[in-house]
C-alpha cells in the first residue's frame, strides 16, 4: 500500500478596510474545482511557509506581502492527499488584490464565512478568526 502524496501549503488571510476576509474559487481543471479557499498555495522544497504565502500572492493577486503573523498550522486528509496548511494573517501588503490566474474572488464578512462552500481544510480556520474576537486581527 502506498502512501499519499503530502502537499505542504500556504494559506493568507487577507481584509479589506471594511474587515471582509478575501476568499478564491479554484478555477476549473483543479483539484476539487469550484470550491472556495482562501488564497494561496503549495510551497516548494525549502519554502517556509511566509515564503510560500508571499510568492503565491503576488502570483495569483499581484500583491506584496510586508508583514503577516502565523494563525494556525492544520493537516487535513483527502481521499488522494494529505494537505500540510499554513495559515497567515497578512497584516499588511501592497497593491489591490486582482484575479491573476483566471480565479473569482470575492470579500466575505468572517461571520458568513461559515456559508460559503469552504474546501474542507479551510473550515477550521473560519473558526480561528470568529472564536477569539481580536485574535486574527493586526
Amino acid at each position: 500500500m502506498s502512501a499519499l502524496p503530502l502537499w505542504r501549503v500556504a494559506a493568507g488571510v487577507l481584509r479589506d478596510a471594511a474587515g471582509r476576509v478575501l476568499i478564491a474559487q479554484r478555477p476549473a481543471g483543479k483539484h476539487m474545482a469550484g470550491w472556495w479557499e482562501f488564497p494561496g498555495g503549495k510551497a516548494t522544497a525549502g519554502e517556509s511557509g511566509a515564503e510560500a504565502l508571499t510568492r503565491e500572492l503576488c502570483e495569483e493577486l499581484g500583491i506584496r506581502v510586508r508583514r503577516c503573523h502565523s494563525l494556525l498550522h492544520l493537516r487535513h486528509d483527502y481521499p488522494d492527499r494529505i494537505v500540510e496548511l499554513d495559515v497567515y494573517v497578512v497584516i499588511d501588503y501592497e497593491g489591490e488584490p486582482r484575479s491573476l490566474e483566471g480565479q473569482a474572488l470575492r470579500w466575505v464578512a468572517p461571520e458568513q464565512l461559515a456559508d460559503e462552500r469552504l474546501l474542507p481544510a479551510d473550515r477550521p480556520i473560519i473558526a480561528a478568526l470568529t472564536s477569539a474576537p481580536g485574535a486574527a486581527q493586526a
